[in-house]
């Protein structure tokens, strides 16, 4: 806590402070002098109506009245946890498939089939969180009866590496043939370190707004962006576009984050080749993590495929390490089809 001079306790924390981490006490009774204090750290996310929010680094928000603050100051951010937040596979995989959904969608069991008109295999692939209701050689009928009805190859997504993943059904996928095309990794981290890599005040503009607009996607490496993937890019509970204003309209750098409860997920991170190695990656997802931690995420998870270096690398510096990987599947064809 902060002591004045005089020995006494200090306020020094204002609602020009909301983004940063502080550390405050305060009176259990707002004002009764004379009682029980308690202390909270965490990230100030708004001060509003007399009413401080903060966010503690377990995703707990903390509701503190302003009349009942003794002391407060401003504390340097905590280092990133190397091992990430805690959490189960079981937790995590609903929060992805939430920031990356589907245009269209239908159970099967404890399978959801998703589609969007072929945009990025994520979006365009079975999750399996349970049994599909049906032995496993009948529900893999009835997905390639589905994915072929909307003109899309079928691709079971699956993970391993974590509690709760999907280690057996690969096995069982690659013993009917299906071949595994595509591996990545989803990584885990701490929101507040991230948003505490940039000063806002000092370094290039940020621009947020809640839709990617024509320049934004211009920049996105995905070309031919049509109605489904400007579904896919908006969807999730709530999503924040970054642009990083550059030369003749072009953006110098863009990301993307949705915030869905403690979570905030980072994707499309992109920056003009011209512009790389200037620190524009890391200022777009600082800009995005401050405003996620407005929203009172603490937590932030991200994907990056295994061969992508220079992504990988920068991820490990702000603090982010793997939690479990993830494969597509897709059914076989010909003969294999057949066996």
């Amino acid at each position: 806590m902060e002591i004045s001079a005089a020995g006494r306790l200090v306020v020094r924390i204002t609602a020009a402070d909301v983004g940063k981490r502080v550390s405050v006490r305060s009176l259990t009774q707002p004002g009764v002098t004379e009682g029980k204090f308690t202390d909270t750290v965490g990230v100030l996310t708004s001060w509003d109506a007399g009413v401080l929010a903060i966010t503690r680094k377990d995703g707990e928000s903390v509701r503190v009245a302003e009349t009942a603050l003794v002391a407060g100051k401003v504390v340097p951010a905590a280092p990133a946890r190397r091992r990430g937040p805690a959490v189960s596979y079981a937790e995590l995989a609903p929060v992805l498939a939430r920031g990356w959904p589907p245009v269209e969608s239908e159970r099967l069991g404890g399978w959801e089939l998703r589609a969007a008109a072929g945009f990025t295999r994520r979006a365009n692939s079975v999750l399996p969180s349970g049994d599909p209701g049906l032995p496993l050689d009948a529900a893999l009928d009835v997905v390639r009866e589905w994915y072929a009805a909307r003109g899309l190859p079928a691709y079971v997504q699956t993970a391993t590496g974590g509690e709760g993943t999907q280690e057996a059904l690969c096995a069982e996928l690659e013993a009917r043939g299906w071949v595994r095309e595509v591996t990545a990794e989803v990584w885990v981290g701490a929101t507040a370190p991230v948003a505490d890599r940039t000063d806002p005040a000092d370094g290039p503009e940020v621009l947020l707004a809640r839709e990617a607009d024509a320049a934004w996607l211009g920049r996105y490496q995905r070309k031919g962006v049509d109605e489904a993937a400007r579904a896919v890019l908006g969807g999730g509970p709530s999503v924040w576009f970054a642009t990083v204003p550059g030369d003749g309209g072009s953006p110098a750098a863009i990301g993307r984050c949705v915030v869905d409860g403690r979570w905030a997920g980072f994707a499309a991170v992109e920056v003009d080749p011209a512009r790389r190695r200037q620190g524009l990656a890391t200022v777009v997802m600082a800009a995005l993590a401050r405003r996620a931690l407005a929203e009172g995420a603490s937590a932030a998870w991200l994907q990056v495929e295994r061969d992508n270096a220079g992504a990988r690398a920068l991820y490990e510096r702000l603090g982010f390490v793997a939690h479990h990987a993830y494969h597509h599947h897709r059914a076989p064809t010909g003969e294999a089809a057949d066996r």
